[in-house]
């Protein structure tokens, strides 16, 4: 945390100088203005020449403090939000609160474990990752939390989450020029669109058109200006009608390849700064080099091809002011030159733009895995295996305080599977979870909350939490029958890790016993490697039927100066004590 105060601190100092010589330099602009005019203003009244040199100097003085200005406008937002980053990481590690977006929107109810696990919403895994700023970098991340990727894939993503864990510095840049970009996903959705809109090229006697009028305009003006003849104003009036209709002609054209791109040139050019330091920056891990060699397209990086494209769209937006369109294309057919421009720039360089877009979307992902195993030293990177072999030592929940959370050790092999027994606040199911989100971590090619892990990477399975779907019609015991049976269709296909808490809480308690003894032959059947967490003592007894196959697991619960004592560790056997007839008896409700 220390490293993200000293960064504040730092990124502080820096707003303030330049707030100095942004507030100065907006003061000297204004007064080269003003100066101009008055400057200008002196030589209509004399015709003295000084006054003219002074314009142009003022003039130029004006341009020069501009860009200035923009420059800092610039370094102003990449320092502000890279204060913001360091605050807000401190804000997370001190616990005050998560400002990060939660991914909510991706929530799945039908997917095997997305809500189960708390995959998204409030005080999801998403919203403690998270660390994106791209709406492709937010849906890239949400996609890999619900997928598995291959061992490869795997192996690949650890090394590069590696590689940016130590780049602290190049990280929170990227993330601060994704940051100044406001990008949503509206923007994706009107750059990937207007990308695979069919746009056929201009006709040749409109090209042509477009070339030879504007220059016969410009001939005509500069015979205008030698000899004052206003033949020629009549006929650079006549051209000036001219070039209007013929852009009238091309107007829907025009709006319909623009429409909804208000401003998308500055999201684009976000995109291409992204580009632009992902070119720059030189990598060592296999994913993070070839997601580098995809930025190079006919010879170019794409950070260039994105810029044009940006100012592309930028000097189309002359179009929506009436006053510069009338002016700009009376003269010399602006807008309809930038169209030919936009189709030719799709034509040679659309079909690599969502790649593009898709390495800005794997960067943030990995930035984002990055930046928890830099606040999580202790987080180690399991080995895998093809053995269906799962081991984890010191196993904990990635999301409790450090200093509270207890780790426990935990093998699948030989056994596959577990029964765990526990009373009611003893810990069964934050230990499902953790073991839930762990697989989930391991999967996409992120450290795990562990100290040593050794897993074969399967899909997660889980029934642990469901709710009733009132607008289907639908009970909680209806809705858990189909978890169960969706589980069972997967399991048919490959095997996976399965995680049962508590099944078939809507029947009687005889059917609930013999259903969920049924359930776990079935699935130890069809090779599910997991655990089921049960209060029913009758259905461990069945792992005397399969010894080599289910084990029993338990969390205790002890009474202590007469108080409950919850120690959340792991222990061999069938859960003995009882805390239900203590807690009712203490509390006087019996």
């Amino acid at each position: 945390m220390e490293i993200y105060k000293v960064k504040k601190i730092r990124f502080s100092t820096a707003l303030t100088a330049i707030n100095k010589k942004y507030n100065s330099i907006s003061v000297l602009r204004l007064l080269t203005i003003v100066l101009f005019f008055i400057s200008s203003y002196y030589y209509l009244k004399t015709s003295d020449i000084i006054f003219v040199v002074a314009s142009i100097v003022l003039f130029g003085a004006f341009v020069i403090l501009m860009r200035i200005h923009s420059k800092l406008v610039f370094k102003k937002q990449v320092n502000q939000a890279l204060f913001d980053i360091n605050e807000n990481e401190i804000s997370y590690l001190e616990r005050n609160k998560i400002p990060f977006e939660n991914g909510q929107e991706f929530n799945d109810f039908n997917h095997p474990y997305a809500y189960d696990l708390d995959v998204f919403g409030e005080h999801s895994l998403f919203q403690n990752l998270n660390r994106t700023a791209t709406f492709i970098g937010k849906k890239t991340l949400a996609n890999q939390l619900l997928a598995l990727a291959s061992n490869n894939e795997i192996i690949r993503n650890q090394q590069a989450v590696k590689e940016l864990s130590i780049k602290l510095d190049w990280r929170q840049e990227f993330l601060a020029f994704a940051k100044i970009g406001k990008d949503s996903q509206s923007n994706y959705e009107t750059l990937l669109k207007w990308s695979t809109f069919n746009s056929t090229p201009l006709s040749k006697i409109s090209v042509f058109i477009s070339y030879f009028s504007p220059l016969l305009f410009l001939g005509f003006l500069i015979a205008y200006a030698v000899t004052s003849n206003f033949v020629f104003v009549s006929v650079l009036s006549y051209l000036f009608v001219f070039h209007l209709i013929v852009l009238g002609r091309f107007i829907k054209r025009i709006q319909s390849e623009i429409a909804n791109s208000t401003n998308i040139d500055k999201t684009i050019h976000q995109y291409s700064l992204l580009l632009q330091k992902i070119e720059e920056e030189t990598f060592q891990s296999e994913k993070l080099i070839g997601l580098q060699q995809k930025l190079v397209f006919k010879k170019e990086k794409a950070s260039v091809h994105l810029k044009q494209l940006a100012g592309l769209f930028s000097k189309m937006d002359s179009i929506s002011n009436f006053v510069t369109a009338i002016v700009f294309n009376g003269t010399f057919l602006f807008n309809l030159h930038v169209l030919q421009s936009l189709i030719q720039w799709k034509n040679d360089y659309a079909e690599a733009l969502e790649e593009w877009l898709e390495v800005i979307g794997e960067l943030e992902l990995l930035n984002s895995l990055a930046n928890m195993s830099y606040n999580n030293p202790e987080f180690v990177y399991p080995t895998l295996n093809t053995n269906f072999e799962i081991d984890f030592t010191d196993l904990s929940h990635p999301l409790l305080i450090e200093k509270t959370r207890i780790g426990n050790d935990v093998r699948f092999h030989p056994e596959s599977f577990m029964i765990l027994t526990g009373s009611n606040m003893s810990g069964k199911s934050t230990f499902l979870r953790s073991l839930g989100i762990n697989m989930v971590l391991t999967g996409m090619g992120s450290s795990v909350c562990a100290s040593q892990a050794n897993v074969h990477p399967l899909p997660v399975l889980v029934s642990m939490r469901l709710s009733d779907s009132l607008s289907d019609s639908e009970s909680y015991f209806f809705a858990e029958i189909k978890r169960l049976k969706q589980i069972m269709d997967e399991l048919e296909n490959r095997p996976a890790f399965v995680l049962l808490d508590e099944i078939l809480r809507g029947t009687n308690s005889d059917d609930k016993r013999n259903g969920t003894i049924e359930v776990v032959k079935k699935v130890i059947g069809k090779k599910a490697i997991g655990a089921i967490a049960t209060h029913d003592i009758e259905v461990c007894l069945t792992t005397n039927e399969y010894p080599a196959i289910l084990t029993n697991k338990c969390f205790e619960v002890e009474i202590v100066n007469n108080d409950l004592h919850f120690d959340y560790k792991l222990r061999d056997g069938i859960c003995k004590n009882r805390s239900a007839t203590f807690l009712m008896k203490k509390m006087g409700v019996i």
